[in-house]
């Protein structure tokens, strides 16, 4: 599975940095699409390459990380396709898998550790749609 990630700089870079190598120890494929430093910069302008390349199919999934996780989920939620859900726990990134079909993934560095960023991950990556008929039919309402 190919999994593109984004952040900002400064807490949002740390974290993405620690999930890169995370996400490689479990077999994942990994496409970094930035920032590169903590020097200060403009989270939209990596946030939307990870929307962008999951919605065309580059990559299966999508991790984008901010200080908070709203920035970042609200950027690549303006993407056509894309179903970014901000997760603080472990209940969160279950559901949103089982009923929203969510293709990215959205973190905030200030408010979950490294560890729960890592266990969110795991479970978000590894849980199934369930494919029930009145998810399905909602994630079509969100879609238009």
């Amino acid at each position: 599975m190919k999994i593109a990630i984004g952040s900002d700089h400064g807490k949002g870079f740390e974290l993405k940095e620690k999930m890169i190598a995370f996400l490689k120890e479990q077999g994942y494929e990994v496409d970094d699409k930035g920032t590169y430093t903590s020097e200060s910069c403009d989270y939209p302008d990596f946030a939307r390459p990870v929307a962008e390349d999951v919605a065309a199919g580059k990559a299966d999934k999508g991790i984008v990380i901010c200080t908070t996780g709203i920035g970042v989920s609200i950027t690549a939620n303006k993407v056509k396709g894309i179903r970014c859900a901000l997760c603080f726990n472990e209940e969160m990134a279950e559901l949103t898998r089982l009923h929203n079909d969510s293709n990215v993934l959205a973190l905030g560095a200030a408010v979950v550790s490294e560890e729960m960023a890592k266990k969110i991950a795991t479970i978000w990556l590894t849980t199934e749609f369930s494919g029930e008929e009145r998810h399905a039919r909602r994630i079509k309402k969100i879609e238009g």
